[in-house]
């Protein structure tokens, strides 16, 4: 009996300096957020894409991105409420050659996403009809953007999918461009046209 409980002895010492150096599993590795860069004629700006959050808003952005479809577009309306407060509006606008099908609504209150400073969503007007016009938000803009039953209209808000990384300067540079007061587009938009709109020449993925 003795001797049984020795040689148990000794395999557990031996064995203990091999189960120490076990190295513990490591947690997988969460891959980032894709981000895009909106090369414009005023400058760059990064975003970071909200695939997990929003994933049907924020693929369908992506797809405008790697279809090229944002190429050579601008932003077409500047809706400036004060210094650094207000939106921006770009997409194909007018060119239906480079719009894609209308997707269905991610709301804000599905997402959990808000339109904070810097914000990406899409534009719409009944629910279910977005396609491929986006705006950028400048300032807060939850109270309005946001989908909440005191909103006016449906009260399903705007779908965020994204926000703005790098380049708030340019946004701030693009909110700021001088609007034709008699300028718009089939009757709309009158006064948040911009005489010479800031256009985009490129919108790439980064490499992560």
């Amino acid at each position: 009996m003795k001797t049984t409980r020795r040689v148990l002895l000794v395999a557990l010492a031996l064995a203990g300096p091999a189960l120490a150096q076990t190295p513990a599993p490591q947690p997988t590795a969460v891959p980032p957020l894709p981000r895009v860069a909106i090369v414009t004629t005023a400058g760059t700006l990064t975003v970071e894409v909200e695939v997990k959050r929003a994933p049907i808003t924020a693929a369908n952005f992506l797809r405008y991105v790697d279809q090229k479809r944002l190429d050579g577009v601008s932003f077409y309306r500047i809706v400036k409420v004060g210094p650094e407060f207000g939106f921006v509006q770009f997409g194909p606008h007018t060119d239906a050659k480079k719009m894609l099908p209308p997707i269905k609504h991610e709301p804000t209150t599905q997402t959990g996403l808000s339109h904070t400073d810097g914000t990406l969503s899409v534009a719409r007007l009944g629910v279910g009809t977005a396609r491929g016009e986006f705006t950028i938000s400048v300032g807060d803009q939850r109270r309005t953007l946001d989908a909440a039953p005191g909103v006016p209209g449906d009260g399903q808000g705007y779908a965020a999918f994204a926000r703005i990384v790098d380049g708030r300067h340019v946004l701030v540079k693009i909110l700021d461009t001088p609007v034709d007061p008699a300028k718009a587009s089939n009757g709309a938009f009158k006064g948040e046209m911009p005489g010479t709109p800031v256009k985009i020449i490129t919108a790439r993925r980064e490499t992560p």
